[in-house]
């Protein structure tokens, strides 16, 4: 984690941004005990988001984490999905090599698919007919 002296100060920065927050929420008594259970369930989370990247900055090629990242920006949810995909891609041994962008558009697109298929709007129009004047 000391590598960096930038990435040290970022998130630093960011814990006590989510400490600053999660303060004006404490208003009841035995409020010592959550507070270390939640820093503890912070910092778990915290690792595990950074061992997630690590494994996304070893998978993915430098082109297709920038295209993933802009992604992110715009669709949070979208990125984590082809994240999970591709994560779970790699653990099963199915990767050769690096995730190239042309691969991760054809992932988007598969994700495209299974999300489009979910939403369905279905409009119903009032008959002249059956108006009620």
């Amino acid at each position: 984690m000391g590598d960096d002296p930038e990435l040290d100060a970022i998130r630093q920065r960011r814990m006590q941004e989510i400490m600053a927050q999660q303060g004006g929420k404490e208003g009841y008594g035995g409020g010592q005990m959550t507070e270390e259970q939640r820093q503890q369930q912070q910092e778990q989370q915290q690792a595990a988001e950074e061992r997630r990247q690590t494994m996304l900055n070893q998978i993915l090629q430098p082109s297709a984490r920038e295209r993933l990242a802009r992604i992110g920006l715009v669709k949070p949810d979208k990125a984590k999905g082809v994240e999970n995909i591709v994560l779970q891609m790699a653990q099963r041994g199915q990767l050769n090599e690096k995730v190239s962008e042309s691969r991760l558009i054809s992932l988007l697109e598969q994700v495209n698919e299974q999300s489009s298929s979910k939403t369905k709007v279905t409009i119903q129009r009032r008959r002249a007919l059956d108006d009620d004047y």
